[in-house]
């Protein structure tokens, strides 16, 4: 292997941009190539393919202000990221390098830009992020998740292939469990996300709107909820006086089968949680997070929604009554959660990681 050529994949910290790497790594690894994460501090948290001996740490920092102050200091930070991602690739010599969006990949596609190597970015949005957007005329080729996102623009077009997300083999594994249909007086089972860094607006309105459901319902419910650490009292408080069946954590490792598992699903739109109910299945009420500039998460969830998977709800309208509304029209409608869950899976790309890696071997030209 160590005579292999190397691909270099560069993502953002979070599991938004690591896990389509990751996913993309098992496949490139499975076909000979060698493959390591260039990426910030923040991926050191996540177990998986990337091993610390595989992770090449890159200075990074994201826009947080418009002040000159911030700006600055966001240049100098990516100025410094760029130029030990040129030592980097003088030294690992990669065959090519490929970028999952987030701040973080900008040092090291600059930097293979600069020194001609064959670059590729894959988008999972339905709205191309800000740092892919910056690197979108300079690289070699473009992946995205879904149909359309550069229409508007035929010189980003042209070099733009739709892939689909890749999928982690656990996502795959859970995508082979069929849904279990709601039975009339069975459990309802309801998991409840916020995405990598949780979600406060969980914590504040799910709770409210647990405690509107009929007696009935509630005795049915089994409640599966990530709750941050700092909401964990107050939700539980909720939870334990209606004597919820209930699990509650800051984390789970094992959401894929967690989501495999459930009936309903309430959640951002963020793309990695998107692309994994198209993958698997699973009806959803998500929940756009507000105030994005470029209102990926309201786009992203618009492609279930329309798909008829899933239910959008902008966050003015998400309150504990619309909630409970929504929950209680289809626990008493269960074919109505079998079709969402049909027309979820037409969204999902399962081969997307396969398609993906054909395209970065033919960029790289391995």
């Amino acid at each position: 292997m160590s005579d292999a050529p190397l691909i270099l994949l560069a993502a953002g910290g979070t599991g938004g941009h690591l896990f389509p790497a990751e996913a993309l790594g098992v496949v490139l690894m499975k076909r000979g190539l060698r493959v390591r994460l260039v990426t910030d501090s923040r991926a050191m948290r996540y177990s998986g393919l990337f091993s610390a001996d595989m992770i090449d740490v890159v200075p990074s920092e994201t826009v947080r202000g418009k002040s000159p102050w911030a700006l600055t200091r966001t240049g100098v930070i990516l100025g410094s990221g760029t130029a030990k991602a040129l030592a980097l690739m003088l030294r690992r010599k990669p065959a090519a390098v490929i970028g999952f969006g987030g701040y973080p990949t900008l040092p090291p596609l600059f930097a293979a830009s600069a020194l001609r190597i064959p670059t590729l970015i894959h988008d999972a949005n339905a709205v191309m992020g800000r740092a892919n957007r910056l690197l979108s005329s300079r690289v070699s080729a473009i992946a995205t998740s879904l149909p359309g996102v550069l229409d508007r623009d035929p010189a980003l077009a042209a070099k733009t292939t739709t892939t689909g997300t890749p999928m982690r083999p656990a996502i795959l594994a859970a995508a082979a469990v069929p849904f279990a249909p709601l039975q009339a007086d069975g459990p309802l089972r309801l998991l409840v996300v916020g995405g990598s860094q949780g979600a406060r607006v969980m914590a504040d309105i799910v709770p409210g709107a647990i405690e509107q459901l009929g007696p009935a319902l509630l005795a049915r419910l089994v409640l599966t909820q990530q709750v941050r650490d700092e909401d964990m009292a107050r939700v539980r408080a909720v939870y334990d006086r209606l004597k919820l069946n209930c699990e509650l954590a800051p984390f789970f490792t094992d959401l894929p089968a967690r989501l495999a598992a459930s009936h309903l699903v309430v959640s951002r739109s963020g793309a990695g949680t998107v692309a994994e109910l198209g993958a698997i299945g699973r009806p959803s009420i998500l929940v756009p997070l507000p105030g994005a500039i470029d209102q990926d998460q309201f786009a992203n969830a618009g492609v279930l929604a329309d798909a008829g998977g899933a239910i959008r709800m902008v966050q003015n309208d998400f309150t504990p009554e619309r909630l409970a509304g929504e929950i209680t029209a289809l626990a008493t409608d269960p074919a109505k959660l079998t079709a969402m869950a049909d027309a979820a899976r037409t969204v999902g790309r399962l081969d997307a990681a396969d398609r993906l890696a054909d395209l970065v071997m033919q960029v790289a030209r391995v």
